[in-house]
């Protein structure tokens, strides 16, 4: 293969068609793809996470269901299932999730279950042992951010509005 064919397999510009696998049944699909994109060609239901099967002794990866890029294998595999519950650490105490993300408003509710009911409060959030590539920051009202196990949350009231 020459350097130009070779740089346009790679080149998210010049997608090519791959077959893949979702549940166990053959699809093509361009690659590179969006999350998105897998949801729909695999008619994940509603409610249902994609997972991408992995070799060997690492965790199965989740792809989310939305515009990030996701890189294809030819006969890669993915298949989808409930989401996977995993416990996350909100201001000491822990919790159980089982969805990817978790919003602001959810984080702030775990630590004042009353704090629909008290707009006037505001709250500082920040996490650590998030995910490679943002493991820890700040959690801003109308923000979310996706969970990872054993992921930790700090909760404090600023009194500010």
């Amino acid at each position: 293969m020459d350097t130009d064919k070779a740089s346009e397999k790679n080149d998210p510009h010049h997608p090519c068609i791959v077959t893949i696998h979702i549940d166990q049944k053959p699809y093509e699909s361009p690659n590179p793809t969006s999350g998105e994109g897998l949801y729909i060609l695999g008619n994940v239901k509603q409610g249902l996470i994609l997972y991408r099967k992995v070799e060997g002794n690492r965790e199965t990866l989740a792809i989310a269901d939305g515009p990030q890029t996701i890189l294809l294998e030819k006969g890669e595999h993915f298949f989808s299932g409930e989401p996977r519950e995993v416990t996350i650490i909100v201001g000491g105490a822990p919790h159980e999730w089982r969805k990817s993300k978790i919003t602001y408003a959810e984080v702030v509710t775990l630590f004042d279950p009353t704090y629909l009911q008290h707009p006037e409060i505001t709250y500082s959030v920040t996490y650590k042992r998030g995910h490679d590539h943002k493991p820890e920051g700040i959690l801003s009202p109308g923000a979310s951010v996706k969970v990872k196990d054993g992921m930790v949350f700090n909760v404090s009231a600023t009194n500010q509005s």
